[in-house]
């Protein structure tokens, strides 16, 4: 990566070199693998060599999304142990990522956005889920986002 990477991506960084100093290893294998992404990221054909914050959003929230999910299979399968190294790393992964909203403020986001465009139909559910998604980066899952656009382009 370049020297003028992303703010987020500064931030875990430093996090990294914390983490080794407290030898705290479930931080830092969480902050490594947040690291490993964003550079597999920012060496993709055709991307620069730096990752936006925009992007580290986006991929924090995918990195949740995986922990949270796996820690839930593992304690369905009665592992516990590997269930709360799960949880632990999706905490530190957590920690980068803004304030979730409320399923209110979701709402009354999409509502402003598709009052904005004057979207009236589904034909219009990609723009404006396009212009909610990178609204809400990082604050609300897309399927929730998804839910609520459906729901005021129907009514």
């Amino acid at each position: 990566m370049s020297t003028d990477m992303g703010q987020l991506a500064d931030q875990i960084a430093q996090g990294i070199k914390d983490a080794m100093r407290a030898k705290d290893r479930d931080r830092l294998a969480a902050l490594r693998d947040i690291k490993s992404k964003l550079m597999l990221e920012a060496t993709k054909d055709g991307a620069g060599d730096d990752v936006d914050d925009a992007t580290t959003l986006a991929i924090l929230s995918k990195l949740l999304k995986q922990r949270n999910e796996t820690a839930a299979l593992y304690t369905e399968q009665g592992r516990a142990d590997l269930a709360a190294e799960e949880s632990a790393q999706a905490a530190v992964i957590q920690a980068f990522l803004p304030a979730a909203l409320s399923e209110a403020e979701i709402e009354a986001k999409v509502n402003a956005i598709v009052a904005e465009t004057g979207a009236s139909s589904m034909a219009d559910m990609g723009r404006v889920m396009t212009l909610a998604t990178a609204a809400m980066a990082g604050q609300a899952d897309g399927k929730v986002i998804s839910g609520f656009v459906r729901k005021a382009l129907i009514s």
